[in-house]
């Protein structure tokens, strides 16, 4: 969890490199009107991008958070029976919080250079090094392919099920309290389709042991690090609605385009899980060189 942690941080200065670049660097006119020349960050596209970058920054700090939460619960929670919970869900959790956090560092990485334009690549700016530092995340303490057969292995298998079916329940239930919102209905109903998607990638994993689920994985790992990631920010946007601080009220809009740009993608994510390992088995090196 601590590469995890680590992948989220680097993110986090990316982040913010890009942002402050954003304001001071301009061109052209704003799209919602003003002064010109305009900061690049009143064009509609490069907004989009940081604000794509701070929600999934968001939530993968949130499920390492909800993961090291665990990880004190499973030690210190009164009864056997809470600390065995925790403890399994701790467990559930490790490979995605390492695997999908440092592949969000970097995602968001790279999109910090992007919206740097070409200084992205001048070493003074810094924006490269941050991608660099990011880059290896997903290859040490066991590469995000390890992580993600371990997730699809051990961890999926724990009560047959039953870890991953309790965490898809608790989903379901913040999407139905999304939708009693006016202003997060959309965003609830994404979230439960998403749920869903992760629900029957997982039913098909549990049924296809082996190479078809080992050949999944990767893909399962990333079905199930963006609709956990979107509980994160359910849960945060709930908490901070009623709130009129500008830092909380930010949380409903981070996850309204969460919703339509990450969680909209989890049901075509069930095909990539599900397609299975045979036409893995039938390509050799020679024919995949030729």
């Amino acid at each position: 969890m601590q590469v995890g942690v680590e992948g989220v941080g680097i993110a986090e200065r990316a982040f913010q490199q890009a942002l402050a670049y954003a304001q001071d660097r301009t061109q052209g006119k704003s799209a919602w009107g003003g002064a010109s020349p305009a900061p690049i960050y009143d064009h509609p596209d490069v907004r989009r991008t940081l604000m794509l970058m701070k929600a999934k920054i968001e939530a993968a700090r949130g499920i390492c958070f909800m993961t090291g939460v665990l990880a004190d619960h499973a030690r210190l929670a009164p009864t056997p029976e809470a600390r065995a919970s925790a403890k399994a869900r701790q467990d559930l959790l490790t490979p995605i919080a390492k695997a999908w956090s440092t592949d969000v560092g970097v995602e968001v990485a790279s999109l910090g250079v992007q919206v740097h334009g070409g200084m992205g690549f001048i070493e003074d700016t810094g924006a490269a090094q941050h991608y660099r530092d990011a880059r290896i995340g997903p290859i040490y303490e066991g590469t995000n392919g390890i992580q993600a057969l371990d997730l699809a292995g051990r961890k999926l298998s724990m009560g047959e099920g039953s870890v991953m079916d309790a965490l898809c329940a608790e989903m379901a239930m913040t999407a139905e309290a999304l939708t009693e919102r006016a202003d997060l209905t959309e965003a609830g109903r994404r979230l439960a389709e998403g749920v869903r998607a992760l629900e029957a990638a997982t039913d098909w994993m549990l049924q296809n042991r082996g190479p078809p689920s080992a050949a999944g994985a990767t893909p399962y790992l990333k079905l199930a690090g963006d609709v956990i990631g979107g509980f994160v920010l359910a849960r945060q946007a709930l908490a901070a609605a009623p709130s009129d601080d500008p830092w909380m009220q930010a949380r409903l809009p981070l996850l309204r385009l969460y919703a339509g740009q990450v969680l909209a993608g989890a049901p075509g994510l069930v095909a990539a899980v599900t397609q299975g390992d045979g036409d893995l088995e039938a390509v050799s090196a020679s024919a995949l060189a030729g």
